[in-house]
């Protein structure tokens, strides 16, 4: 799989601990999406912007990727900076959904600072 892959696939619904990646395919995954990292159970990463009204105006253009996908993160915006995570709780892990909507975020701003 690529980069590009990832950010033209659509999320699909996704039940059950089958659809978990396991931790080769979460790191493999992981490789094409500089800046995310797994803590935790959840992928994550954190943008850094200039002032509050940056930060804002990315959220505002996460939430449309987000609602697109049907496959919402959980956020925690800052004045300058937002950290973004996901899992799929329907899985109970990290799914391929997890990654295709972090390639998206990530495409958003491609030179954003980690």
């Amino acid at each position: 799989m690529t980069l590009t892959d990832l950010t033209s696939a659509h999320c699909t619904p996704l039940r059950g601990a089958q659809n978990q990646l396991n931790a080769a395919q979460i790191t493999e995954h992981l490789a094409l999406l500089p800046g995310w990292a797994l803590i935790s159970g959840e992928i994550v990463r954190e943008f850094r912007f200039a002032n509050y009204y940056e930060s804002i105006a990315f959220v505002n253009a996460l939430a449309f990727i987000a609602n697109a996908q049907d496959h919402h993160p959980e956020l925690s915006v800052h004045y300058n900076r937002v950290q973004v995570r996901f899992s799929t709780h329907d899985v109970a892990g990290i799914s391929l959904n997890d990654m295709i909507c972090a390639a998206k975020v990530s495409a958003l701003i491609a030179d954003a600072p980690n």
